[in-house]
């Protein structure tokens, strides 16, 4: 009964977030991310500590944290008291091949994670990370979009709104709870219902700082990439308040809420609050205040100190995401039987 009951709250969670991403698109992503965003990341991280990160040999993890360090470098070192740093010819050359390297990275780890979650010998586990290497070059060096797909799509939509998706699948079908299902049916008809819903481009109006914010976010890329995705005249100059732009934001404002909202709304289910002891619990509530302070201070800053745990996040949430795909597959081949 409790899991039914949160999956009717999910259901309404689902209707919530696309009325106030219909209202306020931009100003509801700026605060989610801003607000909902590191409590979600720490107390995440937390509860995948204290599930071994969902893999075989928990010190593997270490490459995760070593992923999130060499993506992050960069971008911290662009903060304006380490501009001293840019005048020195042979850093520069090196977080430019820091650079060039993140969404090898990226991809990398997604597929390492397959070997997390399966291996637990250490020779098959290492020679498992030289291949994700290997196969993460050759994709993104010869597969077209993938790049996008990878640098993108991957660490955004993908992360928030389709893993949301299969985690939302998992539980529903282990749960075998019917406003599960709905739950599910809903989220995935998302997309169309942005798409085909009438939107009155007047309504909209930015406030300066919101504009401000909003391209310090540097979320701005999300929205083009999208919009080059769906046009159907890739000529045509794309604006973020034209019908399609605030229809992208709306998603893409939908996505984040929900998603951090879906994982507050589960803690009763999965029990993250458990293993969180007095100590850890008001270092996660420090943290989560000088975050929030940072990105009322200037929003920029905000995501360029926050950005290690963002990506951290996302780095070791890939192995629940390949437990929670390996678990529908299972569920479905049963059922095939």
């Amino acid at each position: 009964m409790e899991s039914k009951n949160i999956d009717r709250l999910n259901i309404f969670l689902i209707i919530i977030s696309l009325i106030l991403a219909y209202k306020i698109p931009f100003e509801l992503f700026l605060f989610s991310y801003a607000f909902l965003g590191p409590l979600h990341y720490l107390t995440e991280i937390n509860w995948l500590k204290e599930r071994n990160y969902f893999i075989k040999k928990k010190n593997w993890i270490n490459i995760f944290f070593l992923f999130g360090l060499i993506i992050s470098i960069p971008l911290l070192l662009s903060l304006p008291f380490f501009d001293f740093i840019y005048e020195i010819e042979i850093v520069k050359g090196f977080l430019k091949e820091l650079n060039s390297s993140s969404n090898i990275i990226l991809l990398a780890a997604l597929l390492f994670s397959i070997g997390l979650v399966f291996l637990k010998d250490i020779k098959h586990t290492l020679l498992f990370l030289v291949l994700s290497i290997f196969i993460s070059c050759l994709i993104l060096k010869y597969v077209s979009f993938s790049i996008v797909l990878v640098s993108v799509f991957l660490p955004t939509i993908i992360h928030v709104y389709f893993f949301t998706l299969l985690f939302m699948l998992f539980g529903a079908i282990k749960s075998k709870s019917t406003p599960g299902y709905i739950g599910v049916i809903l989220l995935t008809c998302i997309p169309l219902i942005v798409s085909f819903g009438n939107i009155h481009t007047d309504q909209y109006v930015l406030s300066k700082s919101i504009q401000d914010n909003f391209f310090a976010s540097g979320f701005q890329a999300l929205n083009y990439s999208l919009a080059d995705l769906l046009k159907s005249n890739k000529s045509e100059p794309f604006y973020l308040l034209s019908s399609l732009g605030i229809k992208i934001q709306i998603f893409i404002a939908f996505a984040y809420t929900f998603h951090y909202l879906n994982w507050f709304s589960k803690t009763s289910i999965i029990g993250w609050h458990k293993g969180i002891s007095k100590t850890r619990l008001g270092i996660i509530a420090a943290i989560w205040i000088a975050s929030i302070s940072f990105y009322l201070y200037d929003y920029r800053t905000g995501i360029i100190v926050l950005f290690f745990l963002s990506f951290l996040h996302v780095f070791l949430e890939f192995p629940l995401n390949i437990v929670s795909v390996k678990g529908i597959a299972e569920s479905v081949f049963k059922k095939g039987k």
